[in-house]
């Protein structure tokens, strides 16, 4: 489904991605794990088209994406990083968000979900960090595309939350979706993926079944097995 062939990124004399080669495709989950600045966000950004990469080529569906937008109609996506005008409500937001993209959505589903019915009619300016992240994947999630990608999707979220999104996300991967997802917490990769991309210094240092990386580095669960992987890179 996504394929990116020799992928670089330059911002001046630093180079975020270092010739990138992956074959995304499938259904299931998928997580990008890295320490920070190895280039996940910039990776996403990327396929997204919201960052014009300085080498290479990624395709959708078998199409090079390059200068086109239309195939972001078949990707829901939460950034790390929402921002959104603080005067409005998050009802309004919704609202606004529901109008860039055609189709049915699903939006009274996720706010029962994440319990948000109270915290509709404030302002964001107003919301907790939690309630705020749980109005992102309302917005990022509507729309029920057959890609997700999600940059730290647990951020600020409760322990009941995060058991929802995760029970949520496996739905979806049931139902035969893509689903790729960056996040710091290893328990949460550990309990959602089958798969991991691991990135270190714009470069892919692993690419495989979870079970294979577990198995690979001796870890007795991902946490120990990353970090094993990290040790092993500065040998």
């Amino acid at each position: 489904m996504i394929e990116i062939k020799q992928l670089q990124k330059k911002y001046h004399k630093l180079v975020v991605l270092k010739g990138i080669d992956l074959d995304i495709s499938g259904r299931g989950v998928i997580a990008l794990l890295g320490p920070n600045g190895s280039g996940k966000t910039t990776l996403i950004k990327c396929i997204l088209g919201m960052v014009l990469p300085s080498g290479g080529q990624i395709f959708f569906n078998g199409e090079n994406i390059k200068g086109k937008n239309e195939y972001r109609n078949d990707i829901d996506y939460l950034p790390q990083i929402a921002q959104f005008p603080e005067n409005l409500s998050a009802i309004e937001i919704i609202e606004l968000m529901k109008s860039f993209k055609q189709g049915e959505t699903r939006e009274k589903a996720l706010i029962e979900l994440f319990g948000l019915e109270r915290e509709l009619e404030k302002k964001m300016m107003n919301l907790s960090g939690g309630n705020r992240q749980k109005i992102n994947l309302v917005i990022a999630l509507m729309h029920d595309s057959p890609v997700i990608i999600l940059d730290e999707p647990s951020t600020g979220l409760d322990p009941l939350s995060i058991t929802r999104l995760k029970s949520f996300l496996r739905n979806e991967s049931n139902r035969g979706k893509l689903i790729l997802l960056t996040t710091h917490i290893m328990s949460l990769a550990e309990g959602m993926a089958e798969k991991v991309i691991f990135l270190l210094d714009g470069r892919i240092r692993f690419n495989g079944m979870m079970t294979e990386l577990l198995d690979m580095q001796g870890g007795q669960d991902l946490e120990s097995s990353i970090a094993q992987l990290l040790d092993n890179e500065t040998v």
